[in-house]
């Protein structure tokens, strides 16, 4: 069994792409973020960053105590070396798995996040802001309809490369993209969206959050006032 410290937001949706697909035995705990129930001292044990998803693993490959895991693209990876699964069946294979991992990991995460949040969220509306991480996530949907264009997954067969950008395309409007200026990430995005496990991952996220957003200012200091003195300590 694995618990799955969880909120339905790109980076927890990930977790539930390869949980679902390999039909993993794994039982969600709800971090709500908007109420900061991810600086409760207990989860930050687990997390210290502050941040879902997390995971512990009871049964890990070792047989020895379980093991706890932060960060979505370090529980991708553990994931799919536990299993042997969606990680590519060869070194070179796994070098390009890894390589999209990180382009999501350090560019359309970081990128869309940005975006969504001076798109979105922040109470100003700044023109630079919003042009300059607009702009960027564009560039990045270009890079990835590119590599897209002789191929059907980012890095061979369908991976934890994969399960790690998809969710950062779903909310591809609120990032002011349109898909069908990226024919590929558009073909490539209809074939993961329909995929059974995908189907039950985002029905899990809407099981645990009905009503997703940001709507309220204590909701917003919580998620974008925190700081090194006034975060919760484990």
């Amino acid at each position: 069994m694995i618990d799955l410290y969880y909120w339905p937001t790109p980076n927890g949706h990930k977790i539930t792409l390869f949980l679902e697909e390999m039909s993993l035995p794994y039982a969600i705990h709800p971090i709500n973020i908007g109420k900061g129930e991810q600086f409760a001292p207990d989860f930050l044990k687990i997390a210290p960053n502050n941040r879902m998803p997390a995971i512990i693993d009871a049964d890990p490959a070792d047989g020895g105590d379980p093991v706890s895991v932060f960060e979505s693209g370090a529980i991708l990876i553990y994931l799919a070396e536990k299993t042997g699964q969606f990680y590519g069946s060869t070194p070179r294979e796994r070098i390009e798995t890894h390589e999209w991992l990180m382009w999501q990991m350090g560019g359309l995460g970081p990128m869309a996040g940005q975006n969504h949040h001076f798109r979105n969220y922040a109470p100003e509306k700044i023109p630079y802001a919003i042009d300059r991480y607009v702009k960027e996530t564009n560039r990045l949907y270009g890079v990835l309809d590119r590599r897209l264009a002789d191929r059907a997954f980012v890095a061979g067969d369908y991976s934890i490369a994969d399960m790690a950008a998809y969710p950062w395309v779903v909310p591809h409007e609120m990032q002011g993209q349109t898909l069908d200026d990226f024919p590929n990430v558009k073909r490539w995005f209809d074939a993961i969206a329909v995929r059974p496990a995908t189907i039950r991952a985002y029905a899990r996220g809407k099981e645990v959050n009905p009503n997703p957003g940001i709507r309220t200012d204590e909701e917003r200091k919580i998620l974008f006032g925190q700081t090194a003195t006034n975060t919760p300590k484990a």
